[in-house]
């Protein structure tokens, strides 16, 4: 890995009800890395980034965030530390303006002539958003739907972004544009990311080291580049 972990999850297991979803997972994130977390449907990806988020808590293992554990922190806590989460199915506000949802991005910010500035800045890096901003978010389509929730995400002023199968149900023209954009937030804003996509092939291209769950466990790990040319995660994962 690049540097020392910003964020760790250490021997973490969770479950919904009586049903087990992570087994004894463990991973590291450093400080201004991407890091891609793959598997198919079902394997706990989500499960992962909920569990960071303070949105399912584990039944066992420790989480930590810049040295400090976070696993039994509040949701919203979480947030105002930085660590922010762009949904799976990007989940804005529909009955909302573009401007009011990324208003909300704000929410726990108390610096308002900052988020006016910053709404400003998010808008440069999305132009078709600052075209939209008193358009309901429900009109929009799924690649602007997709700006939109990353840039909400923005608007916290976030150190670390979990994104959660930002290509889902995207043209593939609107798919590099999006993953156009985790690149430009993580080196020219230093944004640690850590990513969640089924589109291991893309994942794989954004990313510096890479884990692949299965049934809720880490069944391989790796440099990116590495696992790119690994003939078993070529017929997985990668269509080879």
């Amino acid at each position: 890995m690049m540097s020392e972990a910003f964020l760790s999850i250490e021997s973490v297991s969770a479950s919904y009800g009586n049903i087990s979803a992570l087994h004894d997972v463990s991973l590291e994130v450093p400080g201004g890395g991407i890091v891609a977390l793959l598997g198919a449907n079902g394997a706990g990806k989500s499960t992962t980034l909920n569990v960071i988020s303070g949105l399912v808590r584990p039944t066992r293992g420790t989480v930590r965030f810049d040295g400090e554990p976070i696993h039994r922190m509040a949701a919203d806590h979480i947030v105002r530390r930085g660590v922010i989460q762009v949904p799976e199915g990007r989940e804005i506000f529909r009955d909302m303006s573009v401007r009011e949802n990324l208003e909300m991005g704000a929410y726990t910010r108390k610096d308002r002539a900052a988020a006016a500035r910053d709404l400003d800045s998010v808008c440069d890096l999305f132009p078709r958003l600052r075209e939209r901003l008193a358009q309901k978010a429900a009109t929009l389509s799924g690649g602007e739907q997709q700006m939109l929730a990353t840039a909400r995400a923005m608007m916290a002023r976030p150190r670390m972004i979990l994104m959660d199968e930002p290509s889902m149900g995207l043209a593939p023209l609107v798919v590099e544009q999006i993953f156009e954009t985790v690149r430009t937030l993580n080196r020219e804003q230093g944004i640690t990311i850590l990513l969640v996509e089924q589109n291991a092939k893309l994942a794989l291209s954004v990313s510096s080291h890479a884990y692949i769950l299965e049934n809720g466990e880490v069944v391989l790990q790796g440099a990116s580049a590495d696992l790119r040319n690994d003939e078993a995660v070529q017929r997985a994962y990668l269509g080879g």
